[in-house]
């Protein structure tokens, strides 16, 4: 409840069936489709550390060490997505 006096635009993606309901030509439909995209842009990285380096569950008990080790990873994918621009 520490957000009700605030004025807050919440931008949440709707359900795919309810997105499949609004017409193409749609502004709400553009919105959504905008959201979309930045989400596939995001959880790319995130599907990148977790298969790739298989970050699927924590292994350390502290907090610090299980954020040391996700910024290590979401660095190693960062340097993969760069190798290619890398070669001379």
């Amino acid at each position: 409840m520490e957000h009700k006096d605030r004025n807050l635009e919440w931008q949440i993606a709707m359900r795919p069936g309810k997105r499949s309901t609004l017409a193409k030509s749609d502004t709400m439909s553009q919105a959504e489709k905008i959201k979309a995209s930045v989400r596939a842009k995001v959880e790319h990285c995130f599907h990148r550390i977790k298969c790739q380096f298989g970050y699927s569950k924590v292994h350390y008990r502290s907090l610090a060490k299980n954020s040391n080790r996700l910024y290590l990873l979401a660095g190693f994918a960062n340097l993969l997505r760069a190798e290619p621009y890398m070669m001379p």
